[in-house]
Parts: C-alpha cells; structure tokens; sequence
C-alpha cells in the first residue's frame, strides 16, 4: 500500500523545497520601496528555480520574518495568501505552507491557497529564542476541521530549531506519545538552526520509536549527505543548500537544485 507522501508526491522519500519569501509588510526587514512585488518576484524566481531543478513538493514560507512570532499577525497570513495566489498558476508540484511558528495561521493560509500540508510546532512546549514556547494540540486539530482542512496534512516538528522540550524527556519517548495522542502525518526531525544538519542518529531513534508516521529529514540535507539521511528518513525537507554558495539569504541555485535531485534520483533506484 502506497503511503500518503507517494500518493501525493509520486515517488518514494519525497525532496520538498522551501520557497523563502522576504520579509512581508510588518517585519522588521520589510523593504517598503520595492514593496510587494518585489516580494512577488523573488518567490517566483525560487519557485521555477526549484521546480525546473526536479524537485518533488514546495513549501512556502515567510522564513525571512526575523525574529518569528509564536502568533502570527494577520498581515503575514494575508501577504503569503496574496504571494501565493500570484504564483498559483504556476505551481507544477504539490505545494504546503509554513507561516512561522503558527499553526492555526498556517491551517488558514491552508485552506485559502489550497494548500495540501502545513509544516509547524504543533505540540509541546520549549524554552526558545522566541520565549516560552507553548502550544494547543488539541484547539489547533478541532480548528482545522472547523475551516474545512480535514485533508490538510500536518507535519508535527518534534525537534524545533532554536528551542528545547521544557520537560526532561527523551527523544525516543517524545516520538511515541506524540504519535498515540495526536496521530501526526510526519514527524520532523531537525538541526539547531535553518542549514544545521540533522544528527542521523537522532532521525534513527525516532525512526525506530514510532510504528507508522514517517519521518523526514527537516535542516542541513546536502548533496554529500542526503544518501546517508534519506537510509533512514522517509523524506526531508531542503532550502539552504540549494541557494547560491549555499547561504540561507541567497536565492535559490537551480544548479545546485539539479545535482542535489540527480544524487536523490539515483539513491532511489536502489530502493
């Protein structure tokens, strides 16, 4: 039986991209001279970079809204909508988002955009750069069926970036009771920081902890190591390494997208 991810993506460990939008209205960064379309048209670039580099999935993100919010305000959600929306008819591939670090904003942006996944901190509470980190599981699911997302994918980031579980518990443990309580589609499974790579040890240990939800590789993926990631994680989750010289501010790099995909495509026919 085909899991949700090959059903949705049509291969086998899936390479979804990030789209990096730059700073939306609001954000300390914003850049008000080239306004919106500027925002616009850097997304665009990235997307057709990425999707002509061969990747599987895309998920857009307002990555360069420096320093997050825990709650998004609504200009964010409204300004992906509208990124979004300008670029619809030219998404090729299966496409999420992610409105940082919100996950009842990024169910709406969801169901606005048609999205098919979202991409967030959904359970747990952590001490973080952003202050005290806590969540609602359970609001955020009876939320999604409220809106109309039942299909909505959720891809539940148990090892977030900048952040520590406030309470003293492993791994391994964390992994198993957020699949029995809250029957996430994927587990992501991260590095410190946008770029960090992920501790292939770590990905082994929830890998073998949970019975059924994949689990995907979420930072620090790159052409020398996505072989050793993609022995053990269903999937991964990629940007930095497919910008230019592989700087998370830079724009997106097709060359280096196509030799990071060749290397996947290739792993794939020893599956």
């Amino acid at each position: 039986m085909l899991t949700w991810m090959e059903e949705l993506f049509g291969v086998k460990k899936p390479i979804i991209a990030m789209c990096h939008l730059q700073p939306l209205p609001g954000d300390p960064y914003y850049d008000a001279e080239g306004g919106m379309d500027k925002v616009v048209e850097c997304a665009r670039k990235d997307l057709h970079a990425l999707q002509d580099g061969g990747v599987d999935g895309v998920m857009f993100s307002n990555e360069f809204s420096l320093p997050y919010l825990t709650k998004v305000e609504t200009v964010t959600v409204a300004a992906m909508a509208n990124v979004i929306g300008e670029l619809k008819k030219e998404i090729k591939i299966p496409y999420g988002v992610n409105c940082l670090w919100d996950p009842v904003a990024s169910l709406d942006l969801a169901v606005a955009v048609g999205a098919k996944f979202i991409r967030e901190i959904i359970s747990g509470v952590y001490a973080s750069d952003f202050g005290l980190w806590n969540t609602n599981v359970g609001a955020t699911v009876r939320h999604k069926m409220a809106i109309g997302a039942g299909d909505v994918k959720m891809l539940y980031n148990i090892v977030p970036e900048a952040a520590k579980y406030l309470a003293d518990r492993n791994i391994a443990d964390i992994a198993r009771s957020t699949e029995f309580n809250n029957r996430p589609d994927a587990l992501c499974v991260s590095g410190l920081t946008a770029g960090s790579e992920t501790d292939t040890q770590v990905l082994s240990i929830v890998k073998g902890a949970v019975k059924q939800t994949p689990i995907l590789c979420n930072t620090g993926c790159n052409k020398d190591n996505i072989v050793r990631q993609l022995s053990v994680a269903d999937g991964a989750v990629c940007a930095t390494t497919f910008k230019y010289d592989g700087v998370f501010e830079n724009a997106v790099d097709q060359s280096r997208v196509k030799e990071f995909m060749d290397v996947v495509k290739e792993f794939r026919k020893t599956l």
